[in-house]
């Protein structure tokens, strides 16, 4: 498909890339075994490392929370990135040329143009940061030590000044070779008889930048008192900048929102300069416009639909503020994320916050929010009079309007007692009117048509099934059990005496009746660990020759069927990292996370031993074991012969003799 970038391109490129030195800009790793580095994750909070990775298989997998993946995956995540840009990212740092299917790119004339723009946007940026320390800045320098911003700040954030000029900017511009119509196109300059002139004039400057940090546009803040124009001037839309879809400061806190699962949304570019500096770096905001259903989008892909999550908004205290947090609650139940409010009881902003009482105050701030959900119902119900009758009775029906939204209904009972305390009446008649507002459908509100389902995980070790069907999920009290392989907390030791059970209903699953021994669940684990790992150590033909009994672990067969539909290993090549990819390719979305933990968990070898001489003995342990299950089926099948058969008895016979003729080779690979 024209657009793709080449697949030898995106090997070659992974193939020059060092997993390790990519993560490590990030995470600090230390060895830790044989070809393992560990470090802290970058996707949870931990104080003891289980991020593992492997340099040799190009892989990471952290034993914490679960998230594995390559060097792709990783940039993608960390960085927030879509797969082409981490790419294209990886590909700029190795100096290496990407070619595009069909010879070109997504669309080679429209990537111009946006590239264009984009390198207009830093040269615009570079001319305002260089006016902010010109003699004619001095207003903006004043303003922004006047809100307690010093110059380090400034330059931290990119803040910049245009001069009180009408063609400042645009000249620059095109001293610097760009068209009026490409000035135009960004949004730099406005047309009126008389030509282009320069839309941002005697203002501070605030570069809005996507989550790679490219700028995108500006926001401009007024200074002059005969400027008539907006007290806040954004660059209008263009090809790059949607502001609906744009969240202010996001280049710089996406890292700590990523870590801590926190998302803190202000109202203005100084109150995320504010909060910053007070130590709350996750604070974004929306830039000239309201919070709506495309932010939210960003958001849950920052937190990941995590139920964890935290997405704290502020506002002002007055009724602009109490209207934006409703407007904010339109969109409550498209998160997965639990959603707050921290609102000043003083009515200031965090900016003015933390001029007036400092950091702490405004790290306490947030610290203190509270479920937005309570301070809507607050909200609604100060509408109404409570001292009368009716006025209670109208508190009472809008502030279960409010509780029909509530997803978590454990959480009702304590809502029912805030709302009946709140309004003085008894909780019955609140559990009562919310029953009848439940009953009734809501036309007054947006519906969540993309709230993300709450999925059971896997984290534990592989899915047992290919398919989990309803009955899967719930614990009947009765019926065959199957131990979770990758439950053991020593995993990465391959000691897997710490067995979990959960339920696996497959009809084509044999010996059920009875759960599967450590000691099985160790060999084929080591099995597939090595054929993963080091195919080239392995006798492929031997490993591929496995029935598909071999693993009595259902989770485990479905990986060893992944690998099958890789190619099994006589087709793995010598290249690891292709090999492992291959693997995760062939597996399912559920079954990769375990996949990528077999790629990185260390060998359980003990010291000294050959990597080699540990594949040809787990390896043909676990062939013996499938041997012994064919012996024992042929041992049935002889004790119900027709003792009248003698040919078929004979026959038995001389398959059980060259089964263990078979058995006594593979005793010296043990």
């Amino acid at each position: 498909m024209a657009g793709l970038i080449k697949r030898e391109d995106i090997d070659e490129l992974r193939t020059r890339t060092r997993i390790d030195e990519v993560i490590g800009e990030f995470v600090t790793l230390k060895t830790a075994g044989i070809g393992s580095l560990k470090g802290l994750c970058p996707f949870h909070d931990e104080k003891t490392p289980s991020f593992t990775v492997r340099p040799q298989v190009g892989m990471y997998h952290c034993f914490g929370c679960g998230e594995s993946g390559d060097v792709f995956t990783f940039l993608q995540k960390v960085e927030q990135l879509s797969f082409v840009e981490a790419v294209e990212t990886l590909a700029g740092k190795a100096g290496m040329h990407l070619r595009y299917e069909d010879g070109k790119g997504p669309d080679r004339e429209q990537a111009s143009r946006r590239q264009r723009l984009l390198e207009m946007h830093e040269v615009a940026q570079r001319f305002f940061t260089q006016q902010l320390d010109a003699e004619a800045g001095q207003i903006g320098r004043d303003f922004l030590t006047g809100r307690g911003f010093p110059p380090e700040s400034s330059r931290e954030f990119g803040i910049g000044f245009a001069p009180k000029s009408w063609d400042a900017l645009t000249a620059h511009l095109r001293r610097a070779g760009f068209t009026d119509e490409e000035i135009l196109a960004a949004g730099l300059a406005s047309e009126g008889g008389r030509g282009i002139y320069d839309r941002f004039r005697g203002r501070v400057i605030w570069p809005i930048k996507d989550m790679t940090a490219r700028t995108i546009g500006f926001g401009a803040r007024r200074l002059y008192d005969d400027d008539k124009g907006p007290k806040y001037l954004n660059t209008p839309e263009t090809a790059l900048y949607h502001k609906n879809q744009v969240l202010y400061g996001l280049d710089l806190a996406k890292k700590s929102i990523a870590k801590t699962k926190r998302v803190v949304v202000v109202e203005g570019y100084t109150d995320v300069m504010a909060a910053h500096l007070a130590g709350v770096e996750q604070a974004v905001a929306t830039c000239g416009t309201a919070f709506g259903a495309e932010h939210v989008k960003i958001i849950r892909r920052l937190l990941g639909d995590d139920p964890t999550g935290q997405v704290i908004f502020t506002f002002d205290g007055d009724a602009a503020g109490q209207k934006a947090a409703l407007k904010a609650f339109e969109f409550e139940s498209l998160f997965t994320a639990q959603t707050f409010v921290a609102v000043e009881p003083d009515g200031l902003d965090p900016c003015d916050l933390r001029m007036q009482k400092g950091d702490a105050a405004l790290r306490e701030l947030i610290d203190g929010c509270k479920p937005l959900f309570e301070f809507v119902i607050t909200t609604a119900i100060s509408r109404f009079d409570l001292d009368t009758v009716e006025g209670r009775i109208s508190a009472v029906k809008a502030a279960a309007e409010v509780l029909t939204d509530i997803r978590d209904q454990g959480s009702l009972t304590h809502y029912y007692r805030f709302v009946a305390g709140r309004i003085g009446v008894d909780i019955d008649e609140v559990e009562s009117v919310v029953r009848t507002a439940q009953r009734r459908p809501r036309q007054n509100r947006q519906q969540s048509t993309e709230a993300a389902p709450r999925q059971t995980s896997y984290r534990d070790g592989p899915p047992p099934s290919e398919r989990m069907s309803g009955a899967a999920h719930r614990d009947h009290g009765t019926g065959p059990r199957q131990p979770n392989p990758g439950a053991a907390s020593a995993g990465e030791t391959g000691d897997d005496r710490s067995i979990e059970y959960v339920y696996d209903e497959r009809p084509d699953v044999s010996n059920l009746s009875a759960p599967i021994s450590p000691t099985r669940l160790k060999t084929e684990k080591g099995a597939l660990m090595v054929a993963l790992q080091h195919p080239e150590a392995v006798n492929a033909k031997l490993f591929d020759s496995l029935s598909s009994k071999a693993f009595e672990h259902p989770g485990y067969r479905r990986i060893q069927d992944a690998i099958k539909q890789a190619g099994g290993l006589t087709s793995a090549g010598a290249e690891q990292s292709k090999w492992a990819e291959r693997v995760l390719e062939a597996s399912d979305d559920e079954l990769k996370p375990y996949v990528a933990q077999l790629l990185v968990s260390p060998l359980p070898i003990i010291e000294g031993t050959e990597t080699s001489r540990f594949a040809r003995g787990i390896v043909a342990r676990l062939f013996d074991h499938d041997l012994e299950r064919i012996a024992k089926e042929l041992h049935s099948r002889l004790q119900r012969q027709d003792t009248a058969d003698g040919a078929g008895q004979a026959a038995l016979l001389g398959q059980l003799q060259t089964l263990e003729q078979h058995r006594a080779r593979l005793k010296t690979l043990m």
